[in-house]
């Protein structure tokens, strides 16, 4: 299965991966606190702009990663342009993208039981293969996966 089927596959069950969502980020000192509208309970901080738009990302990836684990309705974006702001604060797209959240967080290995020939499984023991490795690079290269 390619990347793209699977992708189709998330998307029919509302996974949709990849997002953007409009933050509010209110400045305060020198730190931004950092509100998605449409996210309620979505909120994270940072020290100074670069820090607060990583950790926007994050929230944002960890929040629709658990709305999908849980099988729950994404909330719909708003349009940006319909976002008022206070003078200390304004309102920016926030991207994310579940899959690679998931890649990069959701990394616990799960046994898996399978069957192959045993001369097959000889010859893999003989020859020091690691089976698990080699599935895992299968079915990452079957997927599209890097």
């Amino acid at each position: 299965m390619k990347l793209s089927e699977l992708l189709k596959i998330l998307r029919k069950n509302n996974v949709m991966a990849k997002y953007i969502y409009p933050a509010i980020f209110e400045q305060e000192n020198d730190c931004y606190n950092v509100s998605f509208p449409d996210l309620p309970g979505c909120n994270t901080f940072g020290k100074g702009l670069q820090q607060s738009f990583d950790m926007a990302e994050d929230a944002l990836a960890l929040y629709l990663y658990d709305f999908e684990e849980h099988d729950r309705s994404i909330p719909k974006a708003t349009d940006i342009t319909s976002i008022k702001c206070k003078s200390n604060s304004f309102a920016t797209l926030i991207s994310c993208d579940t899959i690679y959240y998931r890649e990069m967080h959701d990394n616990k290995l799960v046994n898996k039981t399978v069957t192959i020939e045993s001369w097959l499984n000889k010859q893999a023991e003989k020859n020091h293969l690691n089976c698990s490795r080699l599935l895992r690079n299968a079915i990452k290269a079957e997927l599209g996966i890097d």
